[in-house]
């Protein structure tokens, strides 16, 4: 069921929208994030490809042709996890699958129908567990991607975003975590050891090795002796695959570390909406044939030095998504007072008395709602 158009609140006042265009690319259709203020391409890695709603609105309505729809890019920054399903939903009756009505009422949080109408975005407060990212149709992502905007709001679940980390971890677990049999064909599990150094400690490792001088070259930026940067990302990858036992989501943060991140890394490069990052890491897990085993005394060392219970760890999560939710609250907060400060002065002026915070507030607030819907069922309602 679909209950009317909205957008949440907390979406609305950021300047992390763009809007894309369906294409072709590779034989298969795709969509392209396209820059509102140029209308040239915009990456989910570059905020300055980004503009506030209002400018992303006004690019859609203008010429329906050159665009299709509007999108949120999600940032480090911003306390947003998207949670995508796909091919989960008729149509033309609208049905779910038992596995989408599970997980949209396990998160319990905003909702809306894709563009095709065969699947679901759900938008939830979080922090993106470790490790895989993507398992058959489900794909949870919190940075360097978008979710198209429909505005198409599921009805029975909440208006707005909410804060949902347990929620999130355990639809993780449960049908996105690699297994313990060491998952399947084509994911990104670890394919070697499951006990892995931290990162400092396998920077250290790396480093010292037979061939640490080639390591130290690559993550320093260094392309010399290599055809492309693209082919010295794909050997830095290899070596990290061996020391990380194949651990996407290690490589990927340690990647990122390493002078040879550049902003592509991130971007989405490929039809089924893998970004080259993504498909890098792959490529060097499936060409690496052995993979670094930390020995007991090794791991022991790691157990028993500066690592903590998971019960702290959660803790200092959740302080750390407080924190960024207070801090996101209290510029709209005070965002939102100075517009409405502003306003009230103009009504003054206009009508030469005072008047009530509270009544015109409303009154604001009512008719911004009701101008979105309109411009939005505009939009998607042709």
């Amino acid at each position: 069921m679909v209950d009317g158009i909205t957008v949440p609140e907390a979406l609305c006042t950021r300047n992390q929208w763009i809007c894309w265009k369906q294409a072709e690319r590779n034989g298969e259709t795709t969509k392209i994030p396209v820059d509102p203020q140029t209308a040239g391409f915009a990456s989910t890695t570059d905020e300055g490809t980004w503009c506030d709603l209002e400018t992303a609105l006004e690019c859609v309505e203008s010429d329906s042709t050159a665009v299709n729809g509007l999108g949120f890019a999600f940032t480090k920054s911003d306390p947003f996890v998207g949670v995508d399903l796909d091919d989960c939903r008729d149509p033309d009756t609208g049905q779910p699958t038992e596995q989408a009505k599970t997980i949209v009422g396990r998160l319990d949080s905003y909702t809306e129908v894709s563009p095709s109408g065969t699947g679901y975005h759900v938008l939830v407060a979080g922090e993106l567990p470790e490790g895989r990212n993507r398992r058959g149709h489900i794909e949870i992502y919190d940075h360097a991607r978008y979710f198209t905007v429909t505005g198409e709001h599921v009805s029975g679940t909440p208006t707005q975003i909410e804060s949902r980390q347990r929620e999130l971890e355990e639809v993780h677990s449960a049908y996105v975590r690699e297994s313990d049999d060491g998952g399947q064909e084509g994911s990104t599990s670890e394919p070697g050891s499951k006990a892995r150094l931290s990162d400092d400690e396998l920077l250290e490792k790396a480093r010292n090795a037979a061939n640490g001088e080639k390591f130290e070259r690559l993550w320093n930026g260094s392309t010399v002796g290599y055809t492309s940067q693209s082919e010295a990302d794909m050997a830095l990858c290899c070596l990290l695959a061996f020391w990380t036992g194949g651990h996407a989501g290690q490589m990927d943060r340690l990647f990122r570390r390493s002078k040879l991140n550049r902003p592509k890394w991130g971007e989405e490069h490929y039809a089924d909406g893998s970004t080259y990052g993504e498909k890098t890491i792959a490529r060097a897990i499936a060409h690496t044939s052995e993979f670094y085993e930390p020995s007991e005394s090794e791991v022991e060392a790691q157990e028993a030095g500066p690592s903590r219970d998971r019960e702290h760890v959660y803790l200092e999560k959740r302080v750390s998504l407080l924190r960024k939710q207070t801090t996101s609250l209290e510029k709209e907060v005070e965002e939102k007072t100075a517009r409405i400060e502003r306003l009230e002065r103009r009504l003054e002026a206009y009508e030469g008395r005072p008047v009530a915070r509270e009544e015109e507030s409303e009154c604001l607030r009512e008719m911004q709602s009701k101008s979105l819907v309109r411009r939005l069922r505009g939009i998607f309602g042709r």
